[in-house]
């Protein structure tokens, strides 16, 4: 099947199905009281209206516009059309302190910011106090200074189609900053459209698809895993503003949802609801996606059986395609606990302690045009992290004969106990096998002899009676005794 977006811009990545259907659904958005169903032919005019409003307002090719909003269909009319004006949208963490906002803002050279004061009061308060050029607010109550997305969209003329440089930034992202002050993610039009027209290219989704979206838009879970290829093929998007495992079931109910995704926390609360597991209609649900963490066996295969659905777990990293594991094109299927075989398109492969190929364990290196070019303004972590043109990820995978990938953890996760090498994730799975245990995280603590040694947290069921002494003996048994938690 050859796919092409017929643009070098992704902000216009959902135009083709747009034209072709522009009464269809696009968007169904939860995030205010009433219900709004938002049809392509108007999320298409749309995003153009907000494009002409940003030229209007002095914006201009490559100036960068940190955007600070929650799920709501404005997130997307701001970050496409920014695109469309030819301008660098940054979406931000909503969750960031005032400390790290400001660096961002400081560190991308924002020139101007789209926010939601409902999202983060902390980003209004420092383009204030920055005197950004371009102010524009989401929703209410504006301060001075402040103009209205909905108002400039409204009096706007649609902007005329904006052809991007290939190699031009269609957006900038920032990692979580899980090791320092976050890091500047570059990412180009040809990259992110080469991505997408790959994903629609093996595996197109079938007629009818919606997905339900409740983790957050600016993270690459919602991006990857559901905005961009299912607007990018006509299919629809139940979008939700925050997530709450009763409503986001009765969502999926509801609205006929064929996937719904999220990280591994979101399904560990959705599968507590046997009420509603029991009671709901889901009989639409095809497909659950589970990923952006790591994801336990004992998960996966409680989702298949108490969802009555194929689960998926999903890898990738912003920086890296985003996702180059995925399903066999030959549909064998996927074992417990894998991401799934390299894509088709795009190179992967492992690399051991001592910088060589592996077969079979390793970190997982990635190359194909939709890496990032390199953090920015960060020569010395390029140096480290990037080697002729392949993006080191900092993950380890195991590779079994078939072709399949196991995640195993950070690079920087694994420890030494006693002259053995120690996967948290490993020793989380065990637990997870225990009856009584829901939820599990292995960390390293210092011991006198051995160096380190591992420590587990521990969630029990409602009404489980196993205390330290029976999940320490249980993992004894069950696993290798050097890897058992001390504590």
């Amino acid at each position: 099947m050859q796919v092409a977006l017929d643009t070098n811009n992704l902000g216009y990545w959902m135009s083709a199905p747009a034209a072709a259907h522009p009464d269809k659904v696009a968007i169904i958005d939860l995030s205010q009281e009433t219900p709004a169903t938002v049809t392509y032919g108007e999320l298409d005019a749309r995003l153009d209206r907000v494009a002409g409003a940003l030229l209007a307002a002095g914006l201009r090719a490559h100036d960068r516009v940190i955007l600070s909003c929650g799920n709501r269909v404005e997130f997307l009319e701001a970050m496409f059309g920014c695109m469309r004006a030819g301008v660098v949208p940054v979406p931000i963490n909503t969750r960031q302190g005032a400390d790290v906002l400001d660096y961002i803002v400081g560190n991308c050279g924002a020139v101007g910011v789209i926010a939601e004061p409902a999202a983060n009061q902390e980003i209004m308060k420092i383009a204030d106090e920055r005197a950004l050029a371009v102010r524009i607010g989401i929703g209410a109550p504006l301060s001075d200074g402040w103009q209205a997305l909905d108002e400039l969209r409204d009096a706007a003329q649609p902007a005329p189609r904006c052809h991007a440089d290939p190699d031009a930034l269609c957006f900038l992202s920032y990692t979580s900053g899980s090791t320092g002050r976050p890091k500047g993610v570059p990412l180009t039009h040809a990259g992110q459209i080469w991505w997408v027209e790959a994903l629609l290219k093996y595996w197109p989704p079938a007629d009818g698809a919606r997905n339900l979206v409740a983790v957050p838009l600016y993270h690459k879970n919602a991006m990857a895993g559901a905005i961009k290829p299912r607007l990018g093929s006509g299919g629809s998007v139940v979008l939700m503003r925050e997530f709450s495992a009763r409503p986001f079931l009765e969502a999926a109910s509801r609205y006929r949802v064929t996937t719904i995704s999220g990280v591994p926390t979101v399904f560990t609360l959705v599968l507590e609801e046997a009420d509603l597991l029991e009671s709901l209609d889901l009989t639409a649900l095809e497909t659950a996606v589970v990923g952006s963490a790591p994801v336990h066996e004992a998960l996966e295969q409680e989702m298949e059986d108490r969802l009555g659905v194929a689960v998926l777990q999903s890898y990738g990293l912003t920086e890296g395609g985003p996702v180059m594991l995925g399903p066999p094109l030959d549909e064998r299927p996927i074992p417990r606990g894998s991401a799934g075989v390299a894509w088709p398109e795009g190179d992967v492969k492992l690399v051991d302690a001592n910088g060589r190929d592996h077969p079979s364990d390793g970190e997982l290196w990635v190359r194909n045009p939709g890496v990032a070019t390199g953090y920015l303004d960060l020569p010395e972590v390029n140096a480290k992290r990037y080697t002729d043109g392949w993006l080191h990820t900092g993950d380890l995978f195991h590779c079994d004969t078939e072709g399949f990938y196991y995640f195993r953890g950070r690079v920087d996760d694994m420890f030494n106990c006693g002259g053995e090498n120690i996967y948290p994730k490993e020793v989380e799975n065990l637990l997870l096998q225990h009856p009584d245990v829901v939820d599990a995280c292995v960390v390293a603590l210092a011991h006198q002899t051995k160096g380190e040694a591992p420590a587990a947290l521990v969630v029990l069921r409602e009404g489980a009676t196993a205390d330290e002494a029976t999940l320490k003996r249980f993992t004894i048994e069950n696993g290798p005794a050097y890897a058992h938690p001390r504590r």
